[in-house]
């Protein structure tokens, strides 16, 4: 269960931005979480909603959410493409050499501050 642990590192950069921007309140958090980056996406929203309640800046903040779909790079045809299923090789030639170009990672994208 890191989602608790993600939860509590997203809140402190949002209070870091607040307080770098001399905000009072943080209104909206946007982020995009990729599909393989291991985050469970309805437990994330309930460790939020628990979690904002402590902090000074997120207590009334909304939490959008938009899922970063898995993008390769096959090294072998040179073609990016959408992995939908966890079948891992390329749709194009069917290489399992390639480099993953998005869909892992959880990125803060923007904040709506006052």
């Amino acid at each position: 269960m890191h989602e608790l642990s993600i939860v509590e590192s997203l809140i402190d950069l949002c209070e870091e931005n607040a307080l770098t921007n001399n905000a009072k309140d943080i209104q909206e958090i946007y982020i995009n979480i990729g599909r393989l980056s291991g985050v469970e996406v309805d437990l994330f929203k309930r460790c939020f909603e628990t979690f904002k309640e402590n902090s000074q800046f997120c207590k009334n903040a909304k939490l959008f959410i938009e899922i970063t779909p898995l993008e390769i790079l096959c090294l072998k045809c040179d073609q990016k493409s959408i992995l939908k299923e966890n079948i891992f090789k390329c749709p194009c030639c069917s290489s399992i050499d390639y480099k993953i170009i998005q869909g892992e990672d959880l990125h803060l994208m923007r904040l709506i501050m006052q």
